[in-house]
């Protein structure tokens, strides 16, 4: 069994998966999920934030106007969680735990806990990784949402769509993040 898939494999893998999900079920995306999560919470908190509405499509609303917008479809989704885009955020992460856990390149006796390229950089404290890991995650999902879609809904089921927003945000993305990482990661290491 190979352990990576060459590129073209993968992108025709994924090229595929996105596809089927656009024709069976919806285009993909997660950060509206992180959204509803905090809403299941709100919710729990104080039950009057999402309200029966027999004058909203869906049959809820709520008093914040958010959660309230597209005819209560957030509102409901608080209310009844269980979705198809809640099992793809829960896929997302045991997916991306097996595959760490089949990958196969540790080094001999020792579990490989970073990229090289970071360990190259700011040494091989988890702590400090997580935290940063963490704090980029926090930044990257306010961003998603304050542009009213993720990278998976935007760039790619967007791009895939021909949507203007997604090749707007595909080029801000690298416009923005390239350059980025080259100021981050600009330390030479010895395999150079």
């Amino acid at each position: 069994m190979p352990k990576t898939l060459s590129w073209f494999a993968g992108g025709l893998l994924l090229g595929t998966v996105f596809f089927l999900s656009v024709f069976l079920i919806k285009p993909i995306g997660v950060s509206t999920e992180f959204v509803i999560a905090d809403g299941i919470i709100w919710n729990a908190i104080d039950p009057d934030i999402v309200i029966a509405d027999e004058n909203s499509k869906s049959g809820y609303s709520s008093p914040n106007a958010y959660l309230a917008s597209s005819d209560g479809k957030m509102a409901k989704a608080i209310e009844e969680p269980v979705s198809y885009g809640a099992l793809f955020v829960v896929s997302l992460i045991v997916g991306s735990f097996l595959s760490a856990l089949l990958k196969g390149d540790k080094p001999e006796g020792q579990q490989k806990t970073m990229p090289e390229v970071w360990e190259a950089r700011f040494g091989n404290s988890a702590a400090k990784r997580y935290i940063a890991v963490f704090v980029a995650g926090f930044i990257v999902l306010f961003g998603a949402r304050l542009a009213g879609g993720c990278t998976s809904g935007h760039m790619m089921s967007g791009i895939m769509q021909m949507s203007v927003s997604g090749f707007m945000f595909a080029a801000g993305a690298f416009i923005v993040g390239i350059p980025f990482a080259a100021l981050i990661f600009n330390k030479k290491t010895d395999t150079e």
